[in-house]
């Protein structure tokens, strides 16, 4: 199979529920901002210590996951493909609260801002969340052009609190590998 097909050189694209869309719309610029995160996240775990091995597997989970939201967003609001989608559904955020909440456990209590960085593989966690940030603004952006369904702009819930809960717990991973490695974060100095 080719990567290169030529059908996109003229500014459109093809979405997974097969309509052609222009690759300026705010659903391809929000699904594209998905593939970034998920990009950024593997980067993440490419600089994870071997002894986070845990902390890599539950990255591909996400990464998995991230998948299945960028399917949702590559899909029109009326296309019968819908239906073979995996439901976002709240044990999604759940899953990242808990690990949110086991990692928080074992951190020193946050009393100021910190500067994102510290070990390689923590700032590649905060990079990760300002594109998560960014992916959920976009995303959000597409859901409040919901009431035009016509144009098929239907965002589920789900996505929304996923990527929500996703940027925190990717800041409480950054701070988690640090502390794990040993490395002092750098308050907000004023």
């Amino acid at each position: 199979m080719k990567i290169y097909t030529g059908g996109g050189d003229r500014g459109k694209t093809s979405l997974f529920s097969g309509e052609r869309m222009s690759k300026g719309h705010a659903r391809i610029a929000a699904y594209g901002e998905v593939d970034e995160l998920n990009s950024v996240i593997g980067a993440v775990r490419a600089a994870l210590p071997d002894a986070l091995g845990n902390l890599a597997q539950e990255l591909c989970r996400i990464q998995s996951d991230l998948f299945d939201v960028g399917a949702w967003l590559a899909t029109s609001a009326d296309a019968a493909s819908r239906e073979r989608l995996r439901p976002v559904t709240e044990d999604w955020a759940a899953f990242l609260e808990e690990a949110m909440d086991r990692m928080d456990a074992e951190l020193p209590e946050l009393r100021t801002f910190v500067l994102p960085g510290g070990h390689m593989a923590a700032a590649w966690a905060h990079v990760a969340r300002t594109v998560c940030r960014r992916c959920e603004r976009h995303v959000v952006g597409l859901a409040e052009s919901a009431g035009d369904r016509a144009a098929g702009h239907d965002v589920p819930e789900g996505v929304r609190v996923y990527l929500n809960r996703l940027s925190d717990y990717l800041f409480v991973l950054a701070r988690a590998i640090n502390h794990s490695q040993k490395v002092s974060e750098n308050p907000w100095q004023r």
